[in-house]
């Protein structure tokens, strides 16, 4: 795919209601999924407004506030004429807006694949359940923590996936220990570890994972390596 993103931007600053029937959004563009196990996979992407959480290395504190307040029926439209396989829908918090949940379906019946990242302080349980839920629980590093919402554990299945960002060994002694200690390895169909870009080298990581035997997946942030750490819808 060329590094000349389809993208379109939405930079209004109206906020969102609470309507089931409306999502502010931050951007709908395509590129190639940069994480998970979809790695690689052409996607398009659907990135909501706001965010209730501050963690230290976010990388799109854009979307914290700014964005477009579209109908549900137009998100579909504009994320299905790309006509990619797989769609994500990602923030800011996506869980935040209550639209996001008929929004998921809606993208389930159209058939794609449907991924859906959200922080591990929001409540999956109502998530349409065809939907590949990306949980990233917060390590200490971020600052978030101690919001970690663990009562999600019990609605991980096979097709869902675990995320820990590390900035460093103390983040990743403790997530080992959050692996072991819910069995994250056999609740969700995979577990991934991503170091913070620019903080911890990724050999490390692997390292850390083959020496303790881990059933985790280390993973890197493939845009960031394509298009560069700074660079935005892609």
């Amino acid at each position: 795919m060329s590094a000349v993103i389809l993208e379109t931007q939405l930079s209004d600053s109206r906020k969102a209601d609470s309507r089931k029937d409306r999502v502010q959004v931050h951007e709908i563009y395509c590129s190639i999924q940069g994480e998970t196990s979809f790695v690689g996979v052409p996607c398009a992407f659907v990135r909501t407004s706001k965010c209730n959480l501050r963690c230290r290395w976010c990388d799109t504190p854009d979307a914290f506030h700014s964005g477009t307040l579209l109908s549900v029926d137009d998100v579909v439209a504009r994320a299905l004429a790309f006509e990619t396989p797989l769609v994500l829908v990602t923030g800011g918090e996506p869980l935040l807006q209550p639209s996001v949940l008929p929004l998921l379906s809606r993208f389930c019946e159209s058939g794609r694949t449907v991924l859906l990242e959200t922080s591990g302080e929001r409540d999956i349980a109502a998530v349409d359940p065809r939907v590949h839920r990306i949980v990233d629980f917060k390590a200490p590093g971020s600052g978030e923590s101690n919001r970690n919402r663990w009562e999600n554990v019990a609605c991980l299945g096979p097709r869902d996936e675990v995320k820990f960002v590390l900035a460093d060994r103390a983040d990743y002694d403790w997530a080992r220990e959050r692996i072991c200690e819910h069995q994250l390895s056999r609740r969700a169909g995979t577990v991934l570890m991503s170091p913070v870009w620019g903080e911890l080298e990724p050999r490390e990581l692997v390292s850390w994972v083959l020496a303790d035997r881990l059933e985790a997946r280390v993973q890197l942030q493939t845009h960031k390596y394509i298009w560069g750490a700074e660079a935005q819808g892609v």
